[in-house]
């Protein structure tokens, strides 16, 4: 039967005919059966590909191209019908091009080893130039030049394209730069200085990264501006192993002094410190003597830096704190207004943050315990209770 001498009408009828029952098999029958054969497999990838989304919108390709293939049996080769019918394939097809890399990225997300290293940006590329090539062709078809003309007037509005595309064509380079050199992946914390950026990274895309912070809002963040400005991965701390505690006791410099030898012999007798007291004791032993009545003897130890002496010492003993490979001192910062600080550097054996704040304040409420046993008095503004304290004592 020769369709191509049928009335226009009923060619036209043909198509639409053609078109619909494709989309009623497609949709009723093929889908369903493709589903129920993907979830009986043992495979993981398939699941995937059974999404309703994604299945949903490879179906709308078939009718354009059953259409396709039916327009040159009817004789409407070079018609404004063929045209429209070949530009709806196209868009089409770039339609499906987006379910079908946004599938990849889900699949990646969930079983790829290597998920945390986020590909939404490089799928996105590919979609942008894909979405271009399927509107150069598209523009093509429906007007009928030919695809070099249609490039060439593209060629005449370059200048201003860049200027409209500005941030996308910024964006690309920027998450090329991100991924390529691993700057940030899902599950990163970062902070970003003068901004509310601080928390976790939950995605990565072209233009844009979005952080949930630790008060559960969610921040975005210009992909480029992660590129062009500083920002803080925690990641390194994250894959270490430890957390540090950096954090001072301010002493009042009044409450420092020499030890008496009473207090040299129980310290001597305490044996988490016992061995710097005899050390110090042999070492001070060998040095000259002061004059006869000096106060200021460079042989007498003093209560600050027996107490120094015994942090180190509880540190060490702390079996959830990083006694290998990490920095662990404590040392004495300048003095100032405020007092004397002793300062605590070292790092949790977990970088768990509630355990991490657990440990820290276990070390600071001992240490604040022990002060009184070696006569310092921890420095404080005074508080209301004391003006009232020092007001009574005047009457």
């Amino acid at each position: 039967m020769d369709l191509s001498s049928q009335p226009d009408g009923m060619k036209y009828l043909i198509v639409v005919g053609v078109v619909l029952v494709t989309y009623f098999l497609v949709r009723r029958i093929v889908l369903p059966i493709f589903q129920r054969i993907a979830h009986r497999t043992k495979v993981t990838w398939d699941d995937v590909l059974a999404d309703p989304g994604l299945l949903r919108r490879l179906s709308w390709v078939l009718p354009p191209i059953t259409a396709w293939v039916t327009i040159p049996l009817l004789g409407f080769e070079g018609t404004t019908i063929d045209r429209i019918t070949t530009a709806l394939l196209i868009i089409s097809a770039m339609v499906a091009l987006s379910a079908i890399l946004r599938a990849a990225n889900e699949y990646y997300l969930l079983y790829a080893p290597t998920s945390d290293r986020p590909i939404k940006g490089y799928l996105q590329v590919v979609m942008i130039i894909g979405l271009i090539f399927g509107a150069i062709l598209t523009i093509a078809t429906l007007s009928g030049a030919e695809l070099g003309g249609v490039l060439t007037g593209l060629g005449a509005v370059t200048a201003v394209l860049i200027l409209v595309f500005q941030s996308t064509i910024l964006s690309i380079v920027a998450s090329l730069q991100l991924a390529g050199n691993d700057m940030v992946r899902l599950g990163d914390w970062i902070e970003v200085p003068g901004t509310r950026v601080d928390g976790d990274v939950i995605d990565v895309a072209l233009h844009t990264v979005k952080v949930q912070n630790w008060d559960k809002t969610i921040a975005t963040i210009p992909t480029h501006d992660l590129v062009t400005s500083s920002f803080v991965n925690w990641r390194g701390m994250s894959e270490s192993g430890g957390r540090r505690i950096k954090r001072s006791l301010t002493i009042d410099q009044t409450s420092v002094r020499f030890l008496s030898t009473e207090e040299i012999d129980r310290w001597m007798a305490f044996e988490p410190i016992a061995e710097y007291m005899e050390v110090k004791r042999d070492e001070l032993a060998g040095q000259t003597p002061a004059a006869d009545g000096l106060e200021g003897d460079p042989r007498r130890l003093t209560n600050l830096g027996t107490f120094r002496a015994y942090a180190e010492a509880y540190l060490r003993r702390r079996s959830d704190l990083q006694q290998d490979q990490f920095t662990k001192m404590v040392r004495q910062l300048p003095p100032g207004p405020d007092g004397v600080a002793i300062e605590l550097y070292v790092f949790t054996a977990t970088t768990d943050w509630v355990e991490y704040e657990g440990i820290q304040a276990d070390i600071f409420d001992h240490l604040l315990a022990m002060l009184p046993e070696f006569d310092l008095t921890l420095f404080q503004h005074p508080t209301g209770t004391d003006v009232r304290a020092a007001g009574s004592l005047g009457r």
